[in-house]
């Protein structure tokens, strides 16, 4: 296991403009910002969450590293605290797994959720823009009624149309087109 100390990665402490920043630095940015670390694991986890964008399991994720970079409970402790700060959003699904994917400050993108082969679709730019304007409708009144800090979930479950529900499990496929 590597020992959690601080780390002298090349992308830690470039300087620039969030939009030219690769990914990784954005999200270690944010664990500067938020007071926490940077390490070797927390790099490797956050390196496999970017490279997977989909909602992604803990195992997942555990499996995705180099043997020997982190043990699973490290995972799950790294997980809470990004999660913790915003720097990962979970999701909870239909067989009671949580699914995290990372926030780096884009739009959130909804994803629907096939209840057979569990594989995950992202649905499309025209549905997802609809799904915001409503979010985004109900957080504003809720707000005029006094409450703060409101964030919210949404997750899309149903049986997938036969041919998607044959393909393999876990993979994002083109966006589901709104009927």
């Amino acid at each position: 296991m590597i020992a959690s100390t601080q780390t002298n990665h090349p992308l830690v402490g470039a300087k620039s403009g969030l939009a030219t920043q690769s990914p990784i630095t954005v999200a270690c940015t944010q664990l500067k910002r938020a007071g926490l670390r940077i390490t070797q694991p927390r790099i490797a986890i956050l390196t496999a969450l970017i490279k997977r964008a989909q909602p992604t399991s803990i195992e997942q994720i555990h499996g995705d590293l180099a043997p020997g970079s982190c043990d699973l409970v490290t995972v799950y402790r790294c997980l809470a605290a990004f999660e913790e700060i915003g720097l990962v959003r979970r999701s909870f699904y239909h067989n009671g797994t949580s699914l995290y994917t990372i926030n780096l400050g884009e739009s959130k993108s909804y994803h629907f959720i096939c209840k057979e082969s569990n594989r995950v679709e992202e649905i499309d730019d025209e549905t997802t823009t609809e799904i915001r304007r409503c979010v985004q409708q109900i957080e504003t009144t809720l707000k005029a009624r006094g409450y703060t800090d409101v964030t919210h979930m949404v997750e899309f479950f149903g049986r997938a149309p036969q041919a998607a529900r044959t393909s393999t499990p876990s993979q994002v496929t083109p966006p589901v087109r709104a009927s």
